[in-house]
């Protein structure tokens, strides 16, 4: 594993270097767009969620539509049928519980059905601006990859960095190794030759050490 003083340096160029900017930040928007947005691409998170929020803007016309109707909307993010009574059914209790807004604590928004603790982390990180480390797969395979953190759940990444990096950093981090992840640390054939952390990574290490092998014909 790295060392935490170089650990904390790296998430900190990644926060630096590869920032995610949120242009919108009311929490049903990013709560429901953060469900849209599971085992999809970012491009089909957008255009289900523009499709969605004309029609369906708040908590309240969604907790009362139609599911088909939302289905056709939300089609572009894929499994559009589970996605659909999912978030139907998190309106409706965020109007009978929560008088039609999204609670700002953890504890609060788990109870919502369907929403695990990456999602949770993201609507307190980006719309509240409560310190918060959301662990997704890029944040989960990155960090470990790099010797961050060795962990086998997210969950148990989520605890380790919140050990090393100081708090007021937290909310900025998902977004950003969201960024590097699909720029440079790809989940297939990392781009490690063009990455400004090769040489303190250990996946990035252990590559140079195989291709110099390679290349000295051994």
């Amino acid at each position: 594993m790295l060392d935490k003083d170089v650990a904390v340096r790296v998430l900190l160029d990644v926060i630096k270097y590869y920032p995610r900017h949120h242009e919108r930040r009311d929490p049903f928007y990013v709560l429901i767009s953060t469900v849209l947005s599971q085992r999809t691409r970012d491009a089909n998170t957008d255009e289900a969620s523009r499709n969605l929020f004309k029609v369906f803007p708040t908590a309240y016309e969604l907790s009362k539509a139609k599911k088909e109707e939302v289905e056709k909307l939300i089609k572009p993010a894929g499994m559009y049928k589970q996605k659909a009574e999912r978030i139907v059914e998190i309106a409706r209790e965020i109007v009978q519980k929560y008088n039609g807004k999204v609670p700002n604590d953890l504890e609060s928004l788990l109870k919502l059905k369907g929403v695990g603790r990456k999602t949770a982390n993201i609507v307190l990180a980006v719309s509240f601006g409560v310190p918060a480390i959301a662990v997704d797969v890029h944040v989960h395979r990155i960090t470990n990859r790099m010797g961050i953190v060795k962990t086998e759940k997210p969950e148990e990444t989520e605890m380790e960095l919140m050990k090393i990096l100081p708090k007021k950093y937290w909310t900025k981090l998902n977004g950003a190794l969201v960024n590097f992840g699909q720029q440079v640390c790809t989940p297939r054939n990392p781009r490690c030759a063009e990455c400004m952390f090769r040489e303190v990574c250990e996946y990035g290490r252990r590559n140079a050490s195989e291709a110099s092998e390679v290349g000295d014909g051994k």
